[in-house]
């Protein structure tokens, strides 16, 4: 599985995660996010491996130790995808490794 595979993956697991939520008068806030993240994760796996964005991911730590495969943003990267509630797909990929960066100081 390649790095945008694997990103697009994990938004996807994270979209159904909001699918499946049942907040009454959440407002559609879950549906929002899901769409956003369905969104995210279609652009990203048409991302090649070595796009600008996917670079930027890796060189946060989003793929690990070593540059592996599976994509896993931390504590942090992944509060920002579950909040997500949308703007453009890069965007989110943009913000991500602020993100961790923030967390870490």
């Amino acid at each position: 599985m390649s790095r945008s595979e694997s990103l697009a993956a994990y938004l996807r697991a994270q979209a159904w995660r909001r699918l499946d939520r049942v907040e009454s008068n959440d407002g559609g806030r879950n549906a929002k996010c899901a769409l956003a993240l369905l969104d995210t994760a279609i652009y990203a796996a048409g991302l090649p491996d070595d796009d600008p964005l996917i670079l930027m991911l890796d060189e946060a730590g989003c793929f690990g130790p070593l540059g592996c495969e599976r994509f896993d943003p931390g504590e942090a990267g992944t509060r920002l995808i579950r909040h997500w509630e949308g703007g453009e797909p890069h965007e989110l990929l943009l913000a991500l490794p602020a993100a961790i960066a923030a967390s870490a100081s």
